[in-house]
């Protein structure tokens, strides 16, 4: 438990401050490349549960511009994805800024991802211990599948990562999500360019 209440916070905010000076100028460069793509929105924010299902706000590079049909509404993820906006999420430069979510205490760099706000009343008893710790820049889920397994894989793995948590582990799941970032695999699900929703157990 030491290593989870004092030495995780601790190598977090180390290295994602290490991480963010050492970024800086690939920062820079997308952050200017998207704002031109996506109409002078590099960034994308949205209130997603932290630990304990404490609401923070999560950034992120926007990599899908407000494209909307005649109707009003927004076109299909994979029409608005731009060519930089796949670039980015292909190398995984999208999480780029939550490094400051680290910074902040509102994440860690590993942890079970930290999902949309409606979905917390859909869990179930034992889906809701994905939330007994900090959600993470990466984790156990992510270098199992990432967006090419079900969500009731994705949930088996978090609750995992609950009860094994521990510094070899962490330090196993960043250098196997490396390897992954390089192989560019489980970007996308099967069936879309992002995961579909979660819209319960039944």
């Amino acid at each position: 438990m030491s290593y989870q209440r004092f030495f995780k916070p601790l190598i977090d905010k180390t290295a994602a401050f290490c991480i963010l000076l050492l970024t800086l100028p690939i920062t820079v460069i997308v952050t200017i490349l998207l704002y031109f793509y996506n109409q002078g929105k590099p960034f994308f924010v949205q209130l997603r549960p932290g630990q304990n299902g404490r609401i923070f706000k999560i950034i992120k590079f926007k990599t899908m511009n407000d494209r909307r049909n005649p109707q009003g509404e927004l076109l299909p993820d994979n029409e608005r994805l731009t060519p930089v906006g796949h670039f980015v999420r292909t190398t995984s430069l999208d999480e780029l800024p939550q490094l400051i979510n680290v910074l902040k205490g509102d994440m860690s760099l590993v942890g079970p991802r930290p999902l949309l706000p409606e979905y917390l009343p859909l869990y179930n008893k034992i889906q809701k211990r994905r939330h007994d710790v900090k959600p993470g820049i990466t984790g156990w889920a992510q270098i199992n599948g990432r967006n090419t397994i079900t969500w009731s894989q994705k949930f088996d793995y978090d609750v995992w990562y609950v009860d094994h948590l521990s510094l070899a582990l962490d330090l196993k799941i960043l250098w196997l999500t490396i390897t992954k970032v390089f192989r560019r695999e489980g970007i996308n699900a099967d069936t879309s360019v992002t995961m579909e929703k979660f819209t319960g157990n039944n």
